[in-house]
């Protein structure tokens, strides 16, 4: 057997090397742009005191789910401050915030074209495995190489992560919508944009908020490993454990991780029910029938 191997590795580095020689002026004004909207939205999470942010999510786990959430989201809060991470909590809900929200403008749209040609997910769909099932710590590396150290590679790495639930999710919701619905709506004269807007996107909302739930847990998982590159939040606390072999701190700052990851995930779960979906379709119908009607 020859010893010669395919040295795909020396080509990867080539072509990040050419982008960073020929190309790192973009890659800064990027970094620029994504580094002003998370510092925004870390600003905006750490202007009001904690007892006021608590309220908001305890308010939120109560209209949407109940009282036992409402209690245990207190709860989980208060423990969270009074073990002393609330500023790298909050740090962590900015980042995975920042880094879902970059995922769902990018994603949702992709998951429509997606949904609307069958090329288009001919040609993605092996893009989003790949996205999806590379190791996360290699994405650190050229996101590293080209953004620097800081929360921007760590976002821009996250990003990558996260993505693909958005698309996947948002393309099937929209495939799997009734056609006897979709019929209805061109039956009174939808037009294209009116048929995904009033009638599809609706449809597929709990489809669509399922990748929204995803990306959310995807993009905080990714978010604790990105302190590696200096992202900052729990993820530093997380890291600092493993390097000290300290068990305490490792306990302490991966409950607060726990403990944010179970509110994120029964809230915006609570937001993808069949039935508001149904209530959005079903009161666009009745409002055109009754315009038609009058």
């Amino acid at each position: 057997m020859s010893d010669k191997k395919l040295d795909l590795g020396s080509w990867v580095n080539d072509v990040v090397q050419h982008l960073l020689d020929n190309y790192s002026g973009a890659f800064d004004s990027i970094g620029k742009l994504v580094s002003g909207f998370s510092e925004g939205i870390e600003n905006l999470l750490m202007l009001p005191p904690a007892w006021l942010l608590i309220a908001i999510f305890v308010g939120l786990g109560l209209w949407r789910i109940g009282m036992r959430f409402a209690i245990f989201t207190a709860v989980a809060f208060i423990l969270i401050v009074m073990t002393g991470f609330w500023e790298q909590t909050v740090v962590t809900l900015g980042l995975t915030f920042s880094s879902t929200l970059i995922s769902l403008l990018l994603g949702i749209p992709l998951g429509i074209w997606a949904a609307k040609s069958e090329r288009v997910a001919t040609i993605i769909r092996p893009v989003l495995d790949f996205m999806q099932t590379m190791p996360a710590f290699v994405y650190l590396i050229p996101a590293a190489m080209l953004f620097g150290l800081g929360r921007v590679p760590g976002i821009i790495a996250t990003v990558i992560f996260a993505m693909p639930p958005a698309v996947r999710l948002t393309s099937l919701g929209i495939r799997q919508v009734n056609k006897e619905i979709v019929e209805a709506g061109q039956s009174f004269g939808c037009t294209s944009r009116q048929l995904l807007f009033k009638v599809q996107l609706p449809n597929a909302m709990p489809s669509i908020m399922a990748g929204v739930n995803q990306t959310i847990m995807m993009a905080l998982s990714m978010v604790i490993i990105a302190s590696m590159v200096g992202a900052g939040g729990l993820g530093n606390d997380v890291l600092a454990s493993i390097q000290r072999l300290d068990i305490g701190l490792g306990f302490e700052s991966g409950m607060a991780v726990v403990l944010l990851a179970i509110i994120l995930d029964r809230i915006t779960e609570s937001f993808g029910t069949k039935q508001t979906a149904k209530r959005g379709v079903f009161a666009w119908f009745s409002g055109k029938l009754q315009r038609q009607s009058s």
